[in-house]
């Protein structure tokens, strides 16, 4: 028989409302609702912030900030549980009640069946995504405001600029949270237990947060779909680079088509004529999984060194440089000094070398910057004050570097006006292309 758009409409009406009345998927979007505004209210009632989130030490700055934080969180661990709730029991709940026979009898195709499914799952997947989104970027402008965003190169972005590129970084979230959403439906069909398919996307996520720390090459990374999550952060950079997101897309892409085309080979091939017998008891099925499972990551972290390496000094010191420079004029400008448009710092020799054995690859580096700084009235050449970074780099090219305050000053400082505002220099975030 072949697949009638109206069937396929019927089904996806039906699981529709059979999704929106549960309370599990009620209480999620409650969750997504409510949790942007509970975090911006916890950060305004206290002086801390994220800072080893990207834009975490913006997060009392820019209501576009905290949207972002939200959004880094989000695409780590939040995302993947909240698809695997909404798509990891969609299938296995016809396997619990026995309701297949049923289902496959009411002149509907077995595709049928599958394609409202999975556009169902789909539908929902979205929509929580899209209801975070929103609310994250409300309760920024309510909570925080609308101020310019400091770019990943130490430039102002404007606050409309902020908004648009705010809304890009979520919608770029759309294909890997899909991906994981398939993955949800593959575990829900190939293990016939829903809780496997529920949990399983969180689990993926967790294990490729883990593999993206091991080995220097690049190519097991931009496998991982995880690493999609992070597409983003290229928008922020004072020259955008997008290579990041395209593979990012195009692996989320195969992710999904991989996963929904063998969830279809798996359903297409079961036998739900006959007898009906009792479902077997057990974990032998998700055990199998689980260890195949295994296997794969096994394998993907012998791996992790293959390909070029997109972690370097020469790298690291092209992107620290002209931020710190761009940082730097900000503070001063912040401070109502008057600067020269184009200025630009003495810097002489940085240099930029990796802690541990490996010369290259994440993890954590030293940056030295030599500013020479003049001294009037003096007739002496001037020294250069050395000014030293911890950076913590990640795979991506993302980083964050922080400096002892005798130099750069406390995390806090007092603009023109006395108020006081985040002193750019204290921690530093940029991003740089590692393809």
């Amino acid at each position: 028989m072949s697949v009638t758009g109206a069937s396929v409409r019927n089904v996806y009406r039906v699981e529709r409302r059979k999704l929106s009345s549960q309370l599990g998927i009620r209480l999620l979007a409650l969750v997504c609702l409510l949790a942007p505004f509970v975090f911006g209210a916890i950060l305004k009632i206290q002086s801390g912030s994220p800072t080893d989130t990207l834009y975490g030490v913006w997060v009392h700055s820019s209501g576009f900030a905290l949207s972002l934080v939200v959004l880094a969180f989000a695409g780590s661990w939040g995302l993947p549980l909240v698809v695997g709730i909404t798509a990891g029991d969609i299938f296995s709940a016809e396997d619990r009640y026995g309701t297949w026979k049923l289902v496959l009898t009411r002149s509907c195709t077995r595709r049928d069946v599958f394609l409202g499914k999975l556009l169902a799952a789909a539908t929902f997947s979205i929509g929580l995504l899209g209801l975070t989104a929103v609310s994250s970027v409300v309760a920024g402008a309510l909570l925080v405001g609308d101020a310019s965003l400091v770019s990943l190169s130490g430039t102002l972005i404007a606050p409309g600029s902020s908004l648009g590129l705010v809304l890009v970084s979520w919608l770029l979230c759309v294909p890997p949270a899909l991906a994981f959403a398939s993955l949800g439906v593959l575990l829900s069909i190939a293990t016939r237990n829903g809780i496997l398919g529920v949990v399983g996307p969180g689990v993926a996520a967790l294990a490729m947060q883990l593999l993206l720390l091991v080995g220097s090459g690049i190519w097991m990374h931009m496998l991982l779909v995880d690493s999609a999550f992070d597409g983003w952060h290229a928008l922020f950079s004072g020259h955008p680079f997008y290579g990041a997101i395209v593979v990012g897309i195009i692996v989320s892409i195969v992710w999904t088509l991989a996963c929904v085309g063998l969830a279809w080979l798996m359903l297409r091939k079961r036998d739900f004529a006959g007898t009906p017998v009792a479902r077997r008891q057990g974990w032998v099925m998700p055990f199998r999984v689980a260890l195949a499972l295994t296997a794969v990551i096994a394998v993907l972290a012998i791996a992790g060194n293959w390909g070029p390496v997109g972690i370097t000094a020469a790298r690291l010191k092209a992107s620290l440089v002209p931020t710190f420079n761009s940082l730097t004029l900000l503070q001063q400008r912040e401070l109502g000094r008057s600067v020269a448009p184009g200025a630009k710092l003495d810097i002489v020799l940085p240099t930029c070398s990796r802690r541990g054995s490996a010369p290259t690859g994440p993890g954590d580096w030293v940056c030295t910057l030599n500013v020479v700084t003049p001294v009037q009235g003096s007739s002496q050449p001037p020294e250069p004050t050395p000014i030293a970074y911890d950076v913590s780099v990640n795979s991506d090219g993302c980083y964050k570097a922080q400096s002892p305050p005798a130099f750069i000053g406390q995390q806090l400082m007092r603009d023109a006006q006395g108020q006081n505002v985040v002193n750019p220099l204290y921690t530093i975030y940029g991003c740089f292309n590692t393809i």
